[in-house]
């Protein structure tokens, strides 16, 4: 079965994503365990221990929770009829959001460096939002199972 040319690159936009929010969220943790107070014990535990939490929950909730893998399904569907991902300024508006965050990480890592302790915990937030974004990515794999959305995304031959 082949699919048409905008549902491979939302599907290739969706795991780019999740890809890129990963690598974000990797430089973010290095530079933590550079720069942050407490020992590696300590960075570890708030960059990579409550995150590792938080982004579980985050993936497994939407997959098993009924009402929620509805709703997030919906939304995955809507974003793809948006033409997110299929566009270039749709992807350089969500790489734009991923930099964004990724610089936000960057700063909260110097204002905690600064302060000598940790604050809110901003790892486990984007931690959290990769967990929703590889929840995306599953659920589109499912969407194209669904004979409704086959026959849209489906290449007439």
């Amino acid at each position: 079965m082949a699919f048409t040319r905008a549902w491979r690159n939302f599907k290739r936009m969706q795991d780019t994503t999740v890809l890129a929010a990963a690598l974000i969220f990797g430089a973010g943790a290095v530079d933590a365990f550079d720069r942050l107070p407490g020992g590696a014990v300590s960075v570890a535990r708030w960059t990579l221990l409550w995150p590792a939490a938080y982004l579980l929950a985050s993936f497994l909730i939407p997959l098993l929770a009924g009402p929620v893998k509805r709703r997030l399904a919906r939304w995955v569907w809507m974003s793809f009829q948006a033409g997110f991902g299929q566009t270039p300024g749709s992807v350089v508006s969500g790489v734009a959001l991923l930099m964004g965050a990724g610089l936000f990480i960057y700063w909260q890592v110097g204002q905690a460096a600064q302060a000598g302790r940790m604050g809110a915990n901003v790892f486990s937030a984007y931690a959290a939002g990769i967990g929703i974004l590889a929840a995306q990515a599953v659920l589109a794999r499912a969407l194209e199972r669904l004979p409704e959305v086959r026959a849209q995304i489906e290449e007439k031959t």
